[in-house]
């Protein structure tokens, strides 16, 4: 008897890595497949992502609007009310068997929450990770502790679900979905890249992505300003913006982003650039600039380096070509440099990336394909064995 799979898609980036399972759950005879879409895929402001889905052939079967015109707290506390809402009427109309879901988003939140309520057993990817710099890092932990089984990229992260409690026979090692992507797209030859992203390449080329650092004091526009004021001293370079996400005080650096290629004549920016192009830009760039998860998850696998600015992703794995630096100009000056110096370049045809080498999504259907769903809702919180005489009473 198949069974059916509900996977929940709220972001651009998170469909592009979602996108190979959902098209070995479609092709597989055991499973039925059910996509619902919210949060950014369902904003025009945000690119109106899910026609990228649907131009996939992949059938949206509910979209659950949930994304306040807002990027105050205040906002996005109302935008979770409103997303636990409408995936409680959704989940109650699908009637799936389980619920998939990536990541550590507040979209991601609303739906497990519902899901919880509702006794849908539901599996994680990408759980175990760390980004202290941003709320994303409780979020994920928090959906892992309402998650039936996990399926992690690393070693480490595989520990770390278990150490938060859950069973490791429910903690399955399948390695990043960024590399199983890259692996499964045709990617885009320049002459055409240039012609879709209606940019022409330079000598010298650099992707840009920065999201607000949520729990860091610091404003954002401001990092960002420091940003923008050390890329001023590579004026040759040529630069592609990817905007920020939808998360608080994201939407202040739309603006100051749109304004400052409008002033650079090498510069483009785009609210989404959907997976194919990304990941094609990632192989005719130098580096990537930023805190996106990106940076350190995908770029190390086309032996590029990455300039990771500020907090954002303290906690994560990094590969030897993540060169870390502070939110400064000075600092990211600094970096810059390394990333371009001769002896930096000699190192990346050696790096390897920590978030394996491919093969997640066809391992996470088999699982998904047989895992026993009715003994999956109740868990047991599972206490990691102590050394003999470690804890105990006083």
């Amino acid at each position: 008897m198949s069974r059916t799979i509900a996977v929940v898609t709220g972001s651009r980036a998170e469909y592009g890595l979602l996108s190979g399972v959902i098209a070995r759950i479609a092709s597989c005879p055991d499973l039925r497949l059910q996509v619902i879409a919210t949060g950014m895929h369902l904003s025009p402001e945000f690119g109106m992502t899910v026609r990228e889905i649907e131009q996939d052939g992949v059938v949206v079967d509910r979209a659950v609007e949930m994304l306040l015109s807002a990027d105050t707290p205040s906002g996005i506390a109302k935008s979770m009310g409103l997303g636990l809402i409408g995936f409680g009427d959704a989940f109650a109309q699908l009637r799936p068997d389980l619920v998939l879901v990536l990541g550590d988003r507040f979209e991601i939140l609303a739906a497990v929450s519902a899901a919880l309520v509702a006794g849908i057993p539901v599996a994680h990817l990408h759980g175990g990770e760390l980004s202290e710099g941003a709320c994303d890092d409780a979020i994920r932990h928090a959906i892992t502790k309402m998650s039936h089984v996990h399926f992690v990229a690393a070693a480490p992260y595989r520990d770390r679900v278990i150490q938060l409690g859950e069973s490791p026979d429910r903690v399955h090692l399948v390695g990043g979905l960024g590399v199983d992507r890259m692996q499964s797209i045709e990617l885009l030859d320049r002459t055409s890249l240039e012609a879709s992203l209606d940019f022409t390449f330079g000598h010298r080329n650099l992707l840009v992505t920065f999201h607000p650092a949520t729990l860091e004091r610091a404003s954002a526009l401001g990092q960002l300003e420091e940003l923008l004021s050390a890329l001023d001293g590579y004026p040759d370079v040529h630069l592609i913006f990817t905007m920020p996400n939808a998360d608080a005080r994201g939407r202040g650096l739309f603006g100051r982003i749109e304004q400052y290629v409008a002033q650079r004549a090498n510069a483009r920016a785009h609210v989404s650039l959907g997976h194919r192009r990304y990941l094609s830009c990632l192989a005719q760039v130098d580096g990537v600039v930023g805190n996106s998860s990106s940076g350190l998850a995908e770029v190390p696998s086309f032996r590029k380096g990455t300039v990771n600015v500020g907090g954002r992703q303290d906690g994560r794995l990094k590969a030897a070509s993540v060169i870390d630096c502070r939110p400064e100009r000075t600092a990211i000056l600094s970096a810059l440099a390394r990333l371009y110096s001769p002896t930096f370049q000699a190192t990346l045809a050696e790096v390897v990336n920590p978030y394996g080498t491919g093969g997640a999504s066809a391992a996470i259907v088999e699982h998904l394909r047989v895992v026993p769903l009715r003994a999956l809702v109740r868990k047991v919180f599972y206490d990691i064995p102590l050394p003999a005489g470690v804890g105990g009473q006083a």
